[in-house]
């Protein structure tokens, strides 16, 4: 039930909040969705190294109810595909190109992957 208050208030302020409009576009709540997730993965590894189980597994049923509202999240193959593909259009041949071809990753892949996964994906096609 916290998941989905949290979701509720993340949409209502995101609504409200400096410069908002009375909607929201279907990305914009992609995005909040992923920034309540990784939250509370972080909150999650937190308490496991100061061994609160009990608070770590609240957190992660809250992620299973917010994963819910989510699109369908990407294999690591079907991101390597996809990845390849940006690469070849970009052109990038170095890691120093990485920024160029995260932008186009990020946009592509925004709410069907998680952007640590695309980085190290990226990161192993460059090198």
């Amino acid at each position: 039930m916290r998941g989905l208050r949290a979701v509720k208030a993340a949409i209502q302020l995101a609504k409200t909040g400096k410069g908002a409009s009375e909607t929201l576009s279907e990305e914009r709540e992609v995005a909040l969705l992923t920034k309540l997730i990784k939250q509370r993965k972080e909150s999650i590894g937190i308490y496991e190294t100061q061994n609160r189980p009990d608070l770590a597994q609240t957190e992660k049923e809250e992620v299973a109810v917010i994963e819910k509202y989510l699109p369908a999240q990407l294999s690591e193959g079907e991101i390597k595909e996809i990845i390849q593909k940006i690469i070849a259009e970009t052109g990038a041949t170095s890691a120093k190109e990485m920024g160029k071809v995260m932008g186009a990753a990020s946009k592509a892949l925004a709410g069907k992957a998680d952007n640590k996964l695309v980085a190290d994906i990226v990161k192993s096609l460059l090198n």
